[in-house]
């Protein structure tokens, strides 16, 4: 079996396709109020009646747990809200300073290929961070994306970005999150992703004082890169 980084070239649409409508919310937005206007978007996608999206958001601090997630990796429930979603993926927090990009894309204009397209998501983060001169790592044996910490000691490594997907009738929703300037104790009362003895960094934990909006143009030229154009709607 190809390993994801094998996998990773690009994943664009079939020739014809209109153009991904790349949205940015203005204030941050409720987590549930974001799996129900996902889900509402993802339906009409599929039945032929809105455009693919990228949407970024920020949300308040918070908790959610992906299908996979273990009880016993919520350490502090009584910190910030949980909530249980239908994604793939374990504990994760979500917050101020992370840039949240929920990707509701029709892979059957692509490639219906879950693998495919986790490893291009991955090289859609490792490209951006390239653009700031980060090198982001995939490990096999974990979803998401890693840096190397030699500061902090041999073989130590820290999660920058995470990724945790659905898909109904081929349509992708939910997504990645990078960290941009998170509060990084908030990760301190769950075991993220379910991995242990790992870190976890961002761009200005980093040395990169970088704003939203600056992250936010790599993204949109990077996920053009992989995925194909993208269109503000107006």
């Amino acid at each position: 079996m190809k390993t994801r980084e094998a996998l990773a070239v690009s994943f664009l649409p079939e020739a014809g396709s209109p153009p991904v409508e790349w949205v940015i919310a203005e204030a941050p937005v409720g987590y549930e109020a974001a799996v129900a206007e996902m889900e509402t978007r993802a339906a009409l996608i599929a039945d032929g009646l809105a455009a693919e999206r990228v949407w970024l958001v920020e949300h308040p601090a918070l908790y959610t747990a992906g299908t996979s997630a273990k009880d016993e990796d919520l350490l502090t429930p009584e910190r910030f809200p949980v909530h249980r979603t239908g994604r793939g993926g374990q504990f994760t927090y979500h917050g101020p300073g992370q840039r949240v990009a929920y990707v509701m894309l029709d892979l059957k204009r692509r490639e219906p290929d879950l693998r495919r397209f986790v490893a291009a998501l991955e090289a859609w983060l490792i490209g951006t961070l390239d653009q700031f001169n980060i090198r982001g790592e995939r490990r096999e044996e974990r979803v998401g994306v890693w840096v190397r910490r030699p500061e902090k000691g041999a073989g130590v490594e820290d999660k920058i970005a995470a990724l945790g997907i659905r898909v109904r009738r081929w349509v992708s929703f939910h997504g990645i999150s990078l960290n941009v300037e998170p509060e990084l104790s908030h990760f301190d009362g769950i075991v993220p992703c379910g991995i242990a003895g790992h870190g976890v960094t961002s761009l200005v934990d980093l040395g990169l004082p970088l704003t939203m909006p600056e992250v936010d143009s790599v993204l949109r030229a990077q996920f053009e890169q992989v995925f194909g154009t993208t269109v503000v709607p107006g």
